[in-house]
């Protein structure tokens, strides 16, 4: 019933893991694989060449509706992650890696790293290329310099097909890319040009946690987190409504040229199914998951098929992207 796809990958649930979120250690890896939980695939934090231990804490802080974070990609680094995907045993869940180089240099070692490595019968099934950390100090986020996003991806997509025309099982493989929130219709626009030229991209993954926040505790009258004098991330049930215009509007522009795994604002069934009615093919879990833990993923499943049973829809294709307008 909630079976999904993105190209030519299928997944029995559409839920993911977001990639910054239980995914850095192996125990935490270890947990999201497990057959247990309604999750049909799993990421990985996003990671840089080498490992980093990310900003100074406190970094992370829950409210009720949202969360705020300044963690500065800590990391085990890209071997680590490669090396554990790559020694899972009959496991079926999807594996995906999600990259943040801190340079565009560092992501070509990285990706060059992978294809070197890719195994048809054992390796990962998808990468992620976070182009939307809003907390590494003294670093902007492509994703909000067209210019240079057109050229990053040019140069990535130009190193995949490298590697792809030398051994075509790699294209099996989804490439994505991982977006910060864009508010003005025009930036929608002219992002959706950017990312429609670029044939081997999968999906998108919309939206990363709004940038730069500032939450501020009345009775110690301070920030709540250190890095950055407390500026940070904002996630949690707040952003749903930029989330949802954000998967709509690039569903709309690209259509079934690019899959969309929706991320932000999810806590319950009614959220998964706003997100997939806007456009989404799977979501992705953040601050909720930070909250519930994996049995989040079990919640949401149900919560989503009793909608869906009492709307009559069959699949999720049935109502997917079919949002109505006054």
């Amino acid at each position: 019933m909630l079976h999904t796809h993105i190209k030519n990958i299928h997944f029995n649930t559409p839920f993911i893991n977001a990639s910054g979120c239980w995914c850095r250690e192996k125990n935490e890896l270890d947990t999201l694989l497990s057959s247990e939980w309604k999750n049909d695939s799993v990421i990985s934090k996003s990671c840089t060449l080498y490992s980093r231990d990310g900003n100074m804490s406190p970094r992370y802080k829950e409210f009720k509706h949202l969360s705020i974070n300044s963690m500065g990609l800590p990391n085990n680094g890209i071997y680590f992650y490669l090396n554990y995907f790559n020694n899972i045993n009959n496991n079926t869940k999807k594996k995906m890696i999600s990259l943040s180089g801190l340079t565009l240099d560092e992501n070509i070692i990285m990706i060059e790293t992978l294809f070197s490595n890719y195994n048809q019968q054992a390796s990962i099934d998808g990468i992620e290329i976070n182009l939307s950390c809003p907390n590494i100090e003294g670093k902007p986020q492509i994703g909000y310099d067209l210019d240079s996003m057109k050229t990053y991806l040019t140069k990535i997509f130009d190193t995949i097909l490298k590697f792809e025309n030398s051994d075509s099982s790699c294209n099996r493989m989804l490439i994505g890319v991982k977006l910060p929130p864009y508010f003005d219709i025009v930036h929608f626009e002219n992002v959706s040009k950017i990312l429609s030229s670029f044939d081997r991209l999968g999906f998108i993954t919309c939206i990363n946690s709004i940038g730069n926040g500032l939450v501020i505790d009345t009775d110690t009258e301070s920030v709540v987190i250190k890095p950055k004098n407390g500026f940070g991330g904002i996630g949690g049930s707040i952003v749903k409504p930029t989330a949802l215009a954000n998967v709509h509007q690039f569903y709309r522009l690209l259509g079934e040229k690019v899959a969309i795994i929706g991320c932000g604002g999810i806590t319950s069934g009614e959220d998964v199914f706003q997100h997939i009615l806007a456009g989404a093919s799977m979501v992705s879990i953040g601050t909720e998951l930070m909250k519930q833990g994996p049995l989040v993923f079990n919640t949401l499943n149900e919560q989503l098929i009793t909608i869906m049973k009492q709307k009559g829809y069959q699949s999720i294709e049935d109502f997917r992207g079919k949002l109505n307008y006054l």
